[in-house]
């Protein structure tokens, strides 16, 4: 089975910053997809930010700027640093990625059971 887990998220003030982590472990064949949802209290899930597998990436309006993801292959990670955060960033933020386990199956989602950022005074 492949899980994810993510980490970094916690408490910070406004203007402040994290950086959240999501490493993907199992049997791993190709990861095509990476990215971070979140969803904060009585709103929809919503997609931050992705990246594929030739690097680009893609963010939603309101982090464009403050926020940047990354990848590191070798770690099947996911990384997404938060910078100048604002009290409408606070949210649980997921980890997706689309990936391959088998050169034999199909690809599909698999999610991390989320980490919450909260950002207050």
């Amino acid at each position: 089975q492949v899980h994810l887990v993510e980490s970094g998220g916690g408490l910070v003030q406004p203007g402040g910053s994290l950086r959240l982590s999501c490493a993907a472990s199992g049997n791993i064949f190709s990861i095509y997809f990476m990215a971070w949802y979140r969803q904060a209290p009585g709103k929809q899930r919503e997609l931050v930010a992705s990246v594929i597998s030739d690097g680009g990436t893609n963010y939603t309006e309101p982090v464009k700027g403050r926020f940047a993801i990354s990848r590191d292959n070798a770690k099947n990670t996911v990384h997404l640093q938060m910078n100048s955060l604002k009290p409408e960033d606070t949210a649980i933020y997921y980890c997706n990625q689309y990936l391959q386990i088998s050169a034999h199956m199909p690809p599909s989602d698999y999610w991390g059971p989320g980490t919450q950022v909260t950002v207050s005074s």
